[in-house]
């Protein structure tokens, strides 16, 4: 048996989590910016997970992946700001479609997947060590 493949399907979540978490971060720090390089304000982004099997010598173990980081097609909130440089000729502002409260809902459930696959991680571990002092 691959001990390993356990530890490795573990480290796949721990790092899918921590990019959704990176998007997350990015969310929230730009849920003001109203102009972006590719013009007009900034579109929340969202991380697709996928599985992929897991490199051991066992067939059918499988991790997680990032598939894709896709942007939210949600129109801009349009604001009555006429002091706003990026105002319309109406007053308007489109502003970006960042919910400050969901993602901060998001950010919690990353943190408790990340947190989950701590916990196993440390679980394996724990078994893999007894199973060592077991054959002494």
């Amino acid at each position: 048996m691959d001990w390993f493949g356990v530890f490795r399907v573990s480290s796949s979540a721990l790092e899918a989590q921590r990019t959704r978490m990176n998007s997350i971060a990015s969310n929230m720090a730009n849920a003001h910016s109203t102009r972006t390089l590719e013009g007009g304000p900034y579109r929340r982004k969202d991380v697709v997970f996928s599985t992929k099997e897991v490199e051991t010598g066992e067939k059918g173990l499988e991790g997680v992946q990032v598939s894709q980081i896709v942007e939210d097609r949600t129109p801009p909130t349009m604001v009555y700001d006429p002091g706003h440089p990026d105002a319309d000729k109406n007053g308007y502002v489109a502003m970006p479609n960042v919910n400050v409260i969901e993602e901060m809902t998001n950010m919690m459930m990353a943190t408790r997947a990340y947190e989950a696959s701590v916990a196993a991680f440390n679980m394996s571990k724990g078994m893999v060590t007894k199973s060592f002092e077991i054959g002494r």
